[in-house]
């Protein structure tokens, strides 16, 4: 903490780049090869962001895991990890043609809500992350050609391979100012 406030300071691990999240010898991101074809791109850029949002989590307790740091927003790290599990889960309810699968959470918003402070619920979300991570990709994998249309709106493999980066893309910057105002560790 610093002065007369109760904002942590900021603060980074990287050396070699200070505005960086980690220095690039540390880094488990790839950020140096450039995949051959559109999918190995595009799955490439989905794994470095799903990688991403759970580096921001690192080190981190319940209670910093499940707290609001930016009222009145009901965002927490731990809901974006329960949101991005359930999330998960929809985007296979697209790619379906059968009855949708349950909401893991329950109503609208209570990915976020429920995002309390305990043990059990941190383990839970990343295992249910996890799971659900794993069954979408494993869905997306029966699909090679990204120009496939699936589900009951016959969306393209291609735009739900691009909505699955955005998503993940947009809640890693949610992720930014969460844990700065968590503990002060900034980067990109």
């Amino acid at each position: 903490m610093h002065g007369m406030t109760d904002q942590p300071a900021r603060w980074t691990r990287a050396t070699v780049y200070p505005d960086m999240w980690a220095d690039p010898d540390d880094d488990r991101r790839n950020n140096e090869d450039s995949p051959e074809g559109e999918l190995a791109t595009l799955s490439d850029f989905l794994t470095n962001y799903r990688m991403t949002l759970r580096m921001k989590c690192e080190g981190l307790d319940a209670e910093q895991l499940a707290r609001r740091s930016v009222p009145p927003s009901t965002m927490s790290l731990l809901g974006l990890i329960r949101h991005l599990a359930e999330v998960e889960r929809d985007w296979r309810n697209w790619i379906s043609d059968g009855d949708p699968l349950p909401k893991l959470y329950g109503a609208k918003d209570a990915d976020f809500h429920g995002a309390v402070a305990g043990q059990g619920v941190v383990d839970a979300a990343y295992a249910d992350l996890e799971r659900e991570q794993a069954a979408t990709d494993a869905a997306l994998a029966e699909h090679p050609d990204l120009g496939d249309r699936v589900g009951k709106d016959a969306i393209a493999i291609r735009e739900l391979m691009v909505h699955r980066i955005d998503e993940y893309a947009r809640h890693c910057g949610h992720a930014d100012l969460l844990r700065e105002c968590i503990d002060g560790r900034v980067g990109q």
